[in-house]
């Protein structure tokens, strides 16, 4: 008996999120940035037809969400803070999961305006080697409202001169282990 109003207790559960999350439908399309990632509201999220056509397995949640839509249909990961830069690094072990699983993930936060794009926006900088401005216009033109706000461009900028350091680093690396390949060369040449 405990199970049965377990599972009508769940059921009522996830269609009262469904009914109020549906005020910020989206259009019925999953807006695609690459192959296995797409941008999205939470109205996306919630629209499970479109998901499923779309190959979508795993849900990022950028929002203060506690609970997931759909939580036996999808693999789910919910980032609450504002202070995204810290959990880049999780995020972007989320989406290559569902990329590596054969499936798709939708980066979705209210709106599909801010909190998510700075996900995929930071995502594709890493993954791709893209600067802020390239990534930025390349998410602009799939889904033109994707608009960071100036707390979130920070905190990509910050991560762009990280990314960059990392970047100018191995560059280093590599010139100094050119060098000493060459030296190493030289010398053997001469025994």
């Amino acid at each position: 008996m405990d199970q049965i109003h377990y599972s009508i207790e769940n059921e009522i559960q996830e269609r009262c999120r469904v009914d109020i999350y549906r005020k910020f439908q989206g259009n019925g399309a999953l807006c695609q940035i690459e192959e296995g990632l797409f941008l999205g509201s939470l109205g996306d999220a919630s629209n499970k037809g479109a998901l499923k056509s779309s190959n979508v397995t795993h849900i990022l949640t950028v929002a203060n969400l506690s609970l997931p839509l759909y939580p036996n249909e999808f693999a789910h990961k919910i980032i609450e803070d504002t202070n995204l830069m810290q959990y880049f690094d999780e995020c972007f072990s989320f989406i290559d999961e569902a990329k590596r699983l054969g499936g798709g993930v939708l980066v979705h936060c209210f709106m599909g305006i801010s909190r998510s794009v700075t996900v995929v926006i930071a995502y594709l900088m890493k993954k791709h080697g893209m600067r802020l401005s390239q990534a930025l216009e390349h998410v602009k033109r799939r889904r033109p409202q994707a608009s960071p706000n100036s707390g979130f461009i920070l905190q990509l900028q910050q991560f762009e001169k990280t990314l960059r350091g990392k970047e100018y680093e191995k560059t280093r690396l590599d010139r100094s282990a050119l060098v000493c390949q060459s030296i190493f060369s030289f010398f053997n040449k001469k025994r």
